[in-house]
């Protein structure tokens, strides 16, 4: 008797470990000096599972509100059967939704099981999805004093990360940043009052967010600059009144004008105007 796999070379007999590629049809034909007898014989080899790449790559990209679903594909005979779940991470498991959600992010272990052993492999799903929570600051305030100085930063979640728009009142005194997150006010006047609106726009889609801006150039704010000038006027005339009274302590005394005016020093000091009035001084010493 001698048994050949698809009409191949007769194979000669004795044992050995059986591979996957023994698997197939075989016609064996048995022989004596009286004649002959055929048989066809179909032999199935059965394997533990894995695996691969090619039927479960090792990283997804889902999109926000597409159908949730991780095909992995193993090898196995009999057919494994595939199940997914996400590992723990400390955190509540994805929602049961048909429906992509920025929960489903994360690495996932799929597990193959047959009769004959089980294998494992590991996904990491990322979610992108379009800018969310679009947020604008402005600092130091919303309220902005004239002349002064302020910014209005604009942040938004998305995946990709989100590229910004603006559109606000024009003006010369404005600076963008480099990455068009925030903008720079010099020196606030009129033309910086009104609404700044930042759009985020990644490939999924965009969203607006906007903040009013107040330049006060009101009578208030115009007393509060003058209220602040006078105190800084009142602080320099208090200094320049103690170093007057400072240099003049050792001149204080009782003086008689009239006698003054016939003395020879006042005589001396007299001198007359255009409109010919007369003008005398004292000249002060010290005893």
């Amino acid at each position: 008797t001698r048994c050949a796999r698809d009409g191949a070379a007769t194979r000669a007999e004795g044992n050995r470990a059986v591979s996957r590629a023994d698997a197939g049809r075989y016609v064996c034909r048995a022989t004596n000096k009286h004649g002959s007898a055929v048989r066809s014989v179909v032999v199935t080899v059965e394997y533990e599972p894995s695996i691969g790449e090619r039927g479960c790559p090792a990283r997804r990209l889902w999109v926000e509100g597409t159908p949730a679903e991780l095909p992995c594909a193993a090898t196995g005979n009999p057919p494994p059967r595939v199940t997914c779940a996400k590992l723990g991470d400390g955190r509540d498991p994805p929602p049961a939704s048909p429906n992509v959600t920025r929960a489903h992010a994360g690495t996932y272990q799929c597990r193959a099981t047959n009769a004959h052993g089980s294998a494992l492999r590991n996904v990491t799903v990322a979610v992108e999805y379009s800018p969310a929570a679009v947020s604008l600051r402005v600092l130091p305030s919303a309220n902005v004093s004239r002349g002064t100085s302020f910014s209005v930063e604009c942040r938004a979640e998305g995946l990709p990360t989100p590229t910004y728009g603006w559109a606000l009142p024009p003006a010369p005194n404005l600076r963008f940043a480099a990455d068009n997150r925030s903008v720079a006010v010099a020196a606030a006047a009129a033309a910086n009052r009104g609404l700044y609106t930042c759009t985020a726009t990644n490939r999924h889609g965009r969203r607006a967010g906007s903040v009013v801006v107040r330049v006060d150039e009101s009578r208030l704010a115009l007393l509060a600059s003058l209220g602040s000038l006078g105190a800084v006027t009142a602080v320099a005339l208090a200094l320049a009144g103690g170093y007057y009274l400072k240099s003049t302590a050792c001149k204080k005394g009782e003086y008689n004008v009239r006698d003054a005016e016939g003395s020879t020093e006042a005589a001396r000091l007299h001198r007359q105007r255009r409109d010919r009035s007369h003008v005398y001084g004292i000249q002060l010493t010290q005893p």
